[in-house]
Formats: structure tokens, sequence, C-alpha cells
């Protein structure tokens, strides 16, 4: 069974097709980087702009590269919640139309639970229940997965999400947009403990997050150290021995990334410790990080866990991880009418 999925829930535009769930025989993704550099982040008109330029472009190559034309399909998924709502809109219009056009059914899938499926999709020992960690620019939640695909939002951020913070932060040191991978990176030559930045609700005994505090001392010390004369500007850029009090970028890289790391870690290990799960899954933007996955995957054996993430082009927002959901929903029987719209926000725990 091959099923179309359009992604455009953000900054990327993404479709492909996927059989049975699990098989991608295409995986198309065209990224608005470049568009939203100059302004540090992501622009919701012109993502939304972005999308309409290129989204009846990204499902033709999809098709063409699976080599299935549309009377080989069974069915057109979409992502219709949660995300930016006038980038949302330009997928649901698209997959309705085609749907229309073509006389497919059509399903309105939850980005989160996309990400959710990614880990499935590439590892056949993964079991359940187990915890799964999402953390992107758009989200940070634990939740307890169960067969049937059946879900318990343990909790989630109650601010900035920690793909977001990676963002700001690298904004404030003058590093560009995205941030993620230029902080990962730098974090490897920086000291990690140089500075002590907070550890928002890690003690506070559930599994809420909050990162916009760490966001805050960041910009705090990065101000403060720019007043006193001690911050070492640029990437690479050398302390100077005979001044102690001197930090480097690559300091406050890692050591904000040791912060953020150690919050997601721990309530990650707390869950599963309390529900007995013996799988955690990383998945989303930020399940790219190399130290996220390195702490994760040494924690979790500690307490004889096994740690799963997806290959890099599930980690993003793709389209690939529409169709296998859409998959497995499908065969429980879910379909949505051409009444199908786009919304902001929305519970993994519900239908729509």
């Amino acid at each position: 069974m091959k099923i179309l999925g359009i992604d455009t829930s953000c900054d990327e535009t993404a479709a492909a097709v996927v059989a049975d769930g699990r098989e991608v025989l295409s995986n198309v993704v065209a990224s608005q980087v470049e568009a939203h550099q100059e302004y540090g982040g992501v622009v919701p008109e012109l993502a939304s702009r972005k999308h309409i330029e290129a989204i009846n472009y990204i499902v033709s190559r999809a098709l063409a590269e699976a080599e299935v034309p549309f009377k080989d399909l069974e069915a057109i998924a979409v992502t219709n919640r949660p995300g930016l709502i006038g980038a949302l809109l330009v997928g649901v219009a698209a997959a309705k139309s085609l749907a229309y056009c073509h006389n497919l059914p059509l399903l309105g899938i939850n980005h989160i639970e996309g990400h959710i499926y990614a880990n499935y999709m590439v590892h056949d020992t993964l079991t359940f229940p187990h915890i799964c960690l999402t953390v992107s620019g758009g989200h940070t939640q634990l939740v307890e997965v169960h067969e049937g695909w059946q879900y318990k939002v343990l909790g989630g951020t109650q601010d900035d999400a920690a793909g977001e913070v990676y963002d700001k932060v690298a904004k404030y040191l003058g590093l560009g947009f995205p941030g993620g991978k230029v902080i990962d990176d730098l974090a490897q030559k920086g000291n990690p403990s140089a500075i002590k930045f907070p550890r928002p609700m890690r003690n506070s005994g559930d599994y809420q997050f909050s990162f916009s505090g760490i966001k805050t001392s960041v910009r705090y010390f990065v101000e403060k150290a720019r007043r006193a004369g001690i911050l070492v500007e640029g990437q690479n850029g050398k302390a100077e021995d005979t001044n102690p009090d001197m930090v480097t970028v690559e300091d406050i890289a890692a050591s904000f990334q040791a912060a953020v790391v150690d919050v997601l870690v721990y309530k990650s290990l707390h869950a599963a410790k309390a529900t007995g799960a013996k799988a955690i899954t990383l998945t989303g933007g930020v399940a790219a990080n190399s130290e996220l996955r390195a702490s994760l995957k040494a924690a979790a054996t500690e307490i004889g866990a096994e740690v799963y993430y997806p290959p890099m082009n599930l980690c993003t927002d793709n389209g690939a991880m529409i169709a296998g959901i859409a998959y497995q929903k499908y065969q429980q029987g879910l379909r949505d009418g051409l009444s199908l719209n786009a919304a902001a926000n929305g519970s993994i725990t519900q239908r729509k």
C-alpha cells in the first residue's frame, strides 16, 4: 500500500511516498534556510509564500522519484497540526485538492505523531511500550508510546522548545541561523564546565520542561562578558593565557549545551524508570545533536534500556514520517473528509 505524505508545518516543504508504512520510496525536502537566515529565525509569512512556490514541484518530484503515479496511490496524508498556521494551510489545501482530483482517501496527521513514528520505520527491534523524547525547534515533549499507536503525554515544555533556544543562543553569539549544528560543533571544542548555566525544572519531580531561563542566562552572560571585555568573539577564538577570566564562544556553546542536554536526559531516564520502559526513542530535529545522542545512550545503558534514534533525513521535518504513520491510521479505519482544516495546536491524544 503506497501513501503520499506531505508536510509544510514550518519552513520545509516536504513530500514522500512510503509503501506499507516503512519502505521509503522517495523523500523530498525543500529547505528555506537561506530565505530566513537574514532574519535570524523563521518568518511565518515568508515560510507560507515559499511553500506556495514549492509545493507542486516537490509533490511531483516525490512521485517521480518513487516511480509511482497517482493511480497507484491508495491515500494522501498531510500534516494538519500543530505548526505555523499559514504554512500548514498550504499543505492541507494541496492535499485536499489532490485527494479530490484523484478520488483518494485523505488523512490529517499530527506532526509530532509523525516524529514519534520515525524510529519505527527503521528499527525492527523497537518494543512497546517505550518512552519517546521529541525535541525540535517547535516541540519538546515526553510521551509514553503503546501498541496501536496510543499515547500518554507525560510532559512538555512550558515555554520555549529546546531547538528554539539553540537558535536564539546562536543569534546572541552571532553564529547565524539555524543554530543547532553550529552550536553542537563548537561545543566539541569548548569546556562544558566553564560556565554554570541553570538547569530549570530538572528536579521538579515531573516531566515538564522549561528552557527560557537557560536562554536568558546565556544572553545576560554574553552581554556582561562583552561589557567586561572578556569574551573572545568569533569561532575558533583563543582566550589569552594572561587573563584567566577570558571566555570563548566555544566555552559558552559547550556550557549551554551541557545544561540543555542534562535536563533532557535526566527527565527521559526518570520517565523510563518510572514506567519500566526498556526502550527510549529520540526524535525531532534536535535528535541529530551528537551530545544528546551520546549522553542519552550512556545514561540508558546504566538502567538496562536501549536508545533508538532515526537517520538524519528522518530527524528533521519530512513527508516520509507522515506517510508512515498514516499507513497505521489507515489500517485502523481512520479517514478525513475534504472538510479537513489546519490547526496551530493539537494534542497527539486527540483525533483532530
